[in-house]
């Protein structure tokens, strides 16, 4: 494969990079214009105004967000989803009077398969599953990133935390929550070929089901870890321990990594196009708790969870992970 991408290429191919892009750099940009706009003087009781509005009076992270539809099916998304090129597998019907909690694995580097099939129409998840009104849930430091935290709302996206993901559930039929269940430390573990997740200890999402009666979704997705090239810091690094201290304080962590740039294939921050395979599995029913529930019951339903991964990535491994390293393994 040739260092620098063509300069003639059919239009399709630069807009599905650009749909990536505006993803890529929603952060960058978002700041960006933000400082900008904080060197303008006319602008400053503006940007004061919204500052103590963030701060202090929006709730909107914590009550599902404010989801924008027409922009959730914005034709750039398909885009989006054709540059890699990333499919939706349904393996079951979603009955919409009932509530979800979809389990996404793996996190991989930014969950690309993630925001596409859940943050926006470009996988036609509305019309795959008709009534489902999907949240994407994120960390509630990225809602203080000012006119970032606007942008991601728009695409349905809440915070991850306890009382988000109830008012959710609780908020009416078909209202759904989406939970990267590795979250951070499982970032750390992302490498090509691979599929190493973080589940033993999560029970987070499966307390909020017995607790919700939320049936559980578990969703895996064959190639999310393949879109970058990834360092992996051994567990004694001073490079693993600054990224655990990150965790720690910020709540979130990145391993170093490599993709492609925009006009070349060997660097930068550009996910490779590389084909991602997004199963839905069929649903866990569950029955609604009263009270706390026991450590015996949270066990009993995590190893129902993690029995149904793993059983669709051995219905699913020979055909969408032919290229595959090792096995799929539970670390932690």
């Amino acid at each position: 494969m040739p260092l620098f991408a063509p300069l003639r290429l059919p239009i399709k191919r630069r807009l599905q990079t650009g749909a990536v892009l505006l993803w890529i750099s929603a952060i960058a940009a978002s700041l960006t214009l933000f400082f900008y706009f904080c060197t303008i003087k006319y602008m400053w009781p503006i940007v004061i105004i919204y500052l103590l509005w963030i701060l202090m009076l929006d709730q909107a992270p914590e009550r599902g967000g404010r989801r924008v539809q027409w922009w959730r099916n914005w034709r750039g998304w398909t885009y989006f989803a054709q540059y890699f090129p990333m499919t939706l597998v349904k393996e079951g019907d979603l009955d919409p009077s009932k509530n979800y909690i979809f389990g996404y694995h793996p996190h991989g580097i930014i969950s690309m398969g993630a925001f596409c099939a859940f943050g926006t129409e470009g996988l036609n998840f509305s019309k795959r599953f008709p009534g489902i009104k999907p949240r994407l849930l994120t960390l509630q430091t990225n809602f203080q990133i000012p006119i970032y935290r606007d942008y991601i709302m728009a695409h349905g996206c809440a915070s991850v935390s306890r009382s988000s993901c109830e008012h959710i559930l609780k908020s009416g039929q078909g209202n759904s929550i989406v939970i990267v269940v590795g979250g951070a430390q499982e970032s750390l573990a992302t490498k090509p070929g691979t599929l190493d997740l973080t589940l033993k200890k999560r029970l987070g999402f499966i307390k909020l089901a017995l607790v919700n009666g939320a049936s559980l979704v578990p969703t895996l997705a064959f190639g999310e870890n393949d879109l970058y090239e990834v360092y992996s810091a051994k567990d004694t690094s001073k490079t693993y321990k600054l990224q655990q201290l990150a965790k720690r304080f910020l709540g979130f962590t990145l391993p170093v990594f490599n993709g492609r740039g925009i006009f070349n294939y060997e660097y930068g921050l550009m996910p490779r196009r590389k084909p991602v395979f997004i199963v839905i599995g069929k649903p866990i029913h569950v029955e609604k708790v009263e009270g706390s529930p026991t450590l015996e019951q949270l066990e009993e339903l995590q190893k129902k969870y993690i029995d149904e991964v793993v059983a669709i990535w051995e219905r699913y491994k020979d055909k969408y992970a032919v290229g595959r390293k090792q096995e799929l393994q539970i670390i932690e």
